[in-house]
């Protein structure tokens, strides 16, 4: 019984000092509105991607595009853009993600500063005229949209390392390469730009097969071209 007394002393004793001296400072808080300014998250602001505590950037590129010209990381700055990895005889999610990045280019077409860089993971088949050709079938017309080939481990080295949108090739997977259907967004000073998810993390990358990834895209991509 002893022992009981003892520890019902003790936790009422710790529960005394808490309401002593940390209650007060509590109140004065939620008083003086800092308490809700701290817990509360701003999910409209479009946090940069860190990694090494260092705020991750679009790495330089160099490749040819759907009219052999030489485009680079140069080409972007300035303008808000979409970074995907793809190839034009995918049978699976490619068709899905071109169409709904077709979506944003209208949404967009009235701004001169919004563009897409798409790479294909399949450069071997995808040359110039390939990608022209593609390029008329989806009827991609802005000017900033580049569809880029080149020396495939500069493309691979691209998507896993530089941006971490996963490609590989793979005989078992449809149409022989496997890839994400995820896609970077690109602030006018080549950096990497997210929303935040419902706890406050960066969710990194946007669904560009999933309407609702769009939708999102809609409205950050507009957000950045005001900044």
């Amino acid at each position: 019984m002893k022992k009981n007394n003892y520890t019902y002393v003790w936790v009422s004793f710790v529960i005394l000092i808490f309401g002593i001296i940390f209650i007060p400072r509590i109140i004065d808080r939620i008083k003086s509105g800092t308490t809700v300014e701290e817990a509360r998250i701003d999910k409209d602001e479009l946090v940069y991607v860190v990694l090494n505590n260092e705020k991750r950037k679009v790495p330089e590129f160099s490749f040819l595009n759907q009219d052999s010209l030489l485009i680079t990381d140069k080409d972007y700055r300035g303008k808000v853009y979409l970074v995907e990895f793809f190839f034009t005889t995918c049978p699976s999610i490619c068709p899905i993600m071109s169409k709904n990045l077709v979506q944003l280019q209208e949404e967009f077409k009235s701004f001169d500063n919004f563009g897409i860089a798409s790479f294909s993971i399949n450069p071997e088949h995808d040359t110039p005229f390939v990608l022209k050709e593609y390029a008329e079938l989806y009827k991609i017309t802005n000017i900033d949209w580049n569809l880029l080939t080149g020396a495939k481990r500069d493309i691979y080295d691209l998507a896993n390392y530089g941006f971490n949108i996963y490609a590989a090739e793979d005989g078992q997977a449809p149409g022989g390469f496997e890839h994400s259907g995820n896609v970077a967004l690109i602030d006018k000073n080549g950096f990497i730009r997210s929303r935040r998810d419902d706890f406050g993390n960066p969710i990194v990358y946007y669904s560009a097969i999933e309407q609702e990834g769009i939708d999102m895209l809609k409205e950050d991509i507009a957000k950045l071209l005001k900044e």
